[in-house]
């Protein structure tokens, strides 16, 4: 018995489905937890679909729609801690 080829593609999204800029809920299981796009290899999608992904991800970031990053790549450098201690002249 041959087995069946599995595709190495997702199923759930066809050659033709648009990716859309406007609903950001369906762009957020393409972005990772550091706020980078998640790549082809992980994600299953075709080199087309993945760049249409990609152009509609920045679109929402210069929208205002999807954060840029998490606050912890935001902010790097931790702030020093202050002294309960009052200030002397």
């Amino acid at each position: 018995m041959k087995k069946t080829a599995k595709s190495k593609y997702r199923p759930e999204f066809s050659g033709d489905h648009l990716f859309d800029y406007k609903d950001p809920t369906s762009l957020v299981r393409f972005i990772g937890d550091g706020g980078k796009i998640v790549p082809s290899r992980i994600s299953k999608l075709s080199v087309a679909q993945q760049k249409q992904v990609a152009s509609a991800v920045k679109k929402a970031r210069n929208l205002g729609l999807l954060p840029s990053g998490t606050d912890a790549y935001d902010h790097f450098y931790k702030n020093d801690p202050v002294s309960p201690a009052p200030f002397e002249i």
